[in-house]
């Protein structure tokens, strides 16, 4: 394969797995490595995955000519439910990240937010204390080993559904190098104070 033929592949996947993530309400990998299995199977070759921000970018450009009508007020509805959960957890600097923080999210998608944390069994304990039913699973974390995500549903009028937010728990010191921008600038988390000014300037 040339060089011009993989880049090729690559937009295509990355066009094919925008549709999924905004369609299905998938995550970037996921929907990467179906994309690439549905086109390599296809061509009979196998293709090399695109990076997220190339994805994200086919997600916005999606957005833009699909759900314009939309997925604004439905972004604005997320972003309550994640400030409700970060003022509520305020003690342990919770930050918001994926497609609600970057702005790409429909009602499909789920609220993610990072906790950091002195004691990594404290915001357990805090949901404990305000009767919050909860799940715990597990996800890698960002030194490769397994963190908690405490998974929790709550109910937007906005939406008229539930909407499920994860909670990671995460080292306080993680924060240190959460904050790098991506290419574009842009941040890939952020606290409520950054919230708040992200929508009050959408």
């Amino acid at each position: 394969m040339n060089g011009s033929n993989g880049a090729n592949a690559k937009d295509e996947v990355a066009a094919a797995a925008a549709r999924m993530v905004v369609e299905e309400g998938m995550e970037y990998g996921p929907a990467k490595r179906r994309a690439a299995r549905q086109l390599g199977s296809r061509s009979g070759r196998g293709t090399e995955l695109p990076a997220n921000d190339q994805v994200e970018d086919e997600v916005r450009a999606y957005l833009a000519i699909f759900c314009a009508d939309t997925q604004p007020a439905e972004l604005a509805a997320l972003r309550g439910v994640a400030v409700v959960w970060m003022d509520r957890l305020a003690e342990f600097r919770p930050h918001l990240t994926g497609a609600v923080w970057r702005g790409t999210a429909t009602r499909l998608n789920n609220v993610h937010i990072e906790l950091y944390c002195d004691d990594s069994k404290a915001a357990e304990l805090a949901l404990i204390d305000r009767r919050v039913d909860y799940e715990v699973g597990s996800l890698p974390g960002p030194r490769g080993e397994l963190i908690d995500v405490l998974s929790v549903a709550h109910t937007c009028a906005e939406l008229g559904e539930r909407v499920t937010v994860h909670l990671s728990v995460l080292d306080h010191d993680d924060l240190r190098g959460g904050l790098k921008p991506d290419a574009g600038g842009r941040t890939w988390r952020g606290d409520l104070a950054a919230l708040r000014r992200a929508m009050e300037a959408s």
